[in-house]
């Protein structure tokens, strides 16, 4: 098995960071003003934990120019914690404006109904970008083999015995 870069074994220390967060705030659910809030924010933690580590374990799969690369991790650790954190001060505050499901009559004070649903805005458009952009990464990598293959497939001559594997 090969071992994980240094790069990749952070992501994976996040997710398990993010995943203790999602389980410490399940014990502690009904210190919340929204409990039923604080149960999403339990759940937030420890799924958003979860793709973390599930993204280390595979981002030597995904090609991206450095710099986008960069900035796809980032987005990915601000849109995974970011989650939890939104959801957990919308518990906490016992706002309404980011999730009316969940507001049970809830209703913040207006300056914090804006931090949180501004910070589940900013949160949801940075976690969508990152998953688009892992997803283009690892387009690149599974289209390099193909056409590599046409590449060699291309420099033999027509008389020439091909082997392909299936």
């Amino acid at each position: 098995m090969a071992q994980l870069q240094t790069s990749d074994r952070r992501l994976v220390w996040h997710g398990m960071v993010l995943f203790l967060l999602g389980l410490v705030t399940g014990t502690q659910q009904r210190r919340f003003t929204n409990m039923r809030m604080a149960l999403s924010a339990h759940l937030e933690g420890v799924m958003n934990g979860t793709f973390l580590m599930a993204l280390g374990a595979i981002w030597g799969l995904v090609k991206l120019p450095p710099q986008v690369g960069q900035a796809t991790r980032w987005a990915a650790l601000y849109g995974t914690y970011g989650n939890w954190l939104f959801t957990t001060l919308g518990a906490a505050m016992g706002t309404a404006a980011a999730n009316p499901t969940l507001s049970q009559g809830h209703h913040g004070k207006p300056w914090q109904e804006r931090v949180v649903l501004l910070g589940f805005r900013s949160m949801r458009y940075a976690f969508l970008a990152a998953v688009a952009l892992i997803l283009v990464g690892l387009a690149r990598r599974n289209a390099a083999p193909a056409e590599s293959q046409q590449q060699q497939a291309g420099s033999q001559s027509p008389d020439s015995p091909t082997l392909q594997v299936v």
